[in-house]
């Protein structure tokens, strides 16, 4: 039971509807939901279940270890790939739970070769291939030999091979198509690897070349573009909304200063009322005397520098009482405070903006 009246509500039904309608888009490839980082803030386990149960998503990627871990604890059944690095030590862990290994290097394929010998059971195995971001991976121009390694490691299954575009999030298509090319070229010809992939949101909803044989799909799912020059697909919403309840009413006078430094001063009498709500949930102090929230369908704006665990508001002289509802993202009658406003005024990314919101703000998903 959650005591605190600030929540973040997750709109499954809008979540599916999103995949599904990036399924569609990409026929008959399947789409990997790429569920990092909480499912970019959305609540990792919960949005694994509706995938898994209410669509045809049998692929779904992570960062970490931990988090597929979980989703296994959870009762997710279907294939989990952790797209990042791996340290040695816990490859067991991978093998045991049937969790996909990216192998990033020749040395990391032997040592995921060694523990599954030992363990008398197959890995799972995508090989990463680094075709310009200088992330993980074997540059694709020295990669021959992880190919061969990989043909001839005993106790390992190769179900893909993957790389990452560094600017499909962008317009610059020169770079993306560079990329493809340097990928498709470092590819032994009559070796079975299984699913090539590299497609992103940003290549899934520009460039269908990229497809291949799967792609993966993060932001886009959640309703969001990855770029702001990237028209999403018709259909696609944001399933998030950030919600509080006014617990202060003051009338202040002219001439005072509000929260910490006195940053913002009443040009006249006016009315402040104070959220639950501040940069220890994530919510950006960046954005302070930027912000807006919105209280009764209007867009009002957070005053004075935000705090830890609260931000004040001034609302004129309208009306407003503790208890009523505050929307910090998403709709409330015919207004809308997107994701993209506050990244604007963070001066960042949408991306950062809902990867934020950390675990003091509860998942409500419906």
């Amino acid at each position: 039971m959650f005591q605190r009246p600030t929540r973040l509500e997750i709109n499954i039904s809008t979540l599916v509807n999103n995949y599904q309608r990036i399924c569609l888009h990409v026929h008959p490839r399947p789409v990997m939901a790429v569920l990092k980082a909480n499912a970019y803030g959305h609540g990792l386990v919960s949005v694994a279940r509706a995938l898994v149960e209410r669509t045809s998503c049998r692929h779904i990627a992570v960062a970490y270890l931990d988090e597929a871990l979980l989703l296994r604890k959870s009762g997710i059944t279907v294939s989990i790939l952790v797209l990042g690095g791996i340290i040695g030590v816990r490859v067991p862990l991978f093998i045991e739970h049937n969790i996909s290994i990216t192998a990033s290097s020749v040395d990391k394929l032997k040592i995921i070769s060694e523990h599954a010998q030992k363990m008398n059971k197959e890995a799972l195995v995508h090989l990463k291939i680094d075709t310009g971001m200088e992330r993980i991976g074997v540059h694709h121009y020295s990669s021959d030999l992880l190919f061969t390694t990989a043909k001839n490691a005993p106790m390992i299954q190769i179900e893909g091979v993957f790389s990452h575009f560094s600017h499909a999030d962008s317009p610059m298509i020169e770079k993306t198509r560079h990329q493809l090319n340097s990928f498709l070229q470092a590819l032994p010809p009559k070796q079975d690897l299984g699913m090539l992939h590299i497609a992103n949101s940003g290549a899934v909803l520009q460039y269908p070349e990229t497809w291949l044989d799967m792609v993966r799909v993060g932001i886009a799912m959640y309703g969001l573009s990855p770029g702001p020059d990237i028209s999403l697909l018709n259909g696609l919403k944001p399933a998030m909304r950030w919600v509080s309840q006014i617990v202060y009413f003051k009338v202040v006078p002219k001439g005072a200063t509000i929260s910490y430094g006195g940053t913002w001063t009443a040009s006249q009498q006016t009315r402040i009322v104070t959220i639950p709500v501040g940069y220890g949930d994530g919510y950006q102090r960046r954005m302070s005397g930027q912000a807006q929230v919105l209280i009764r369908g209007k867009r009002y704006p957070v005053v004075g520098s935000i705090c830890m665990d609260q931000m004040m508001v001034d609302i004129g002289w309208d009306e407003a009482y503790n208890g009523e509802e505050v929307v910090l993202l998403g709709e409330q009658g015919k207004q809308r405070i997107s994701v993209s406003e506050h990244a604007r005024w963070s001066g960042t990314i949408n991306y950062e903006i809902i990867c934020a919101i950390n675990n003091r703000v509860p998942r409500v998903p419906f």
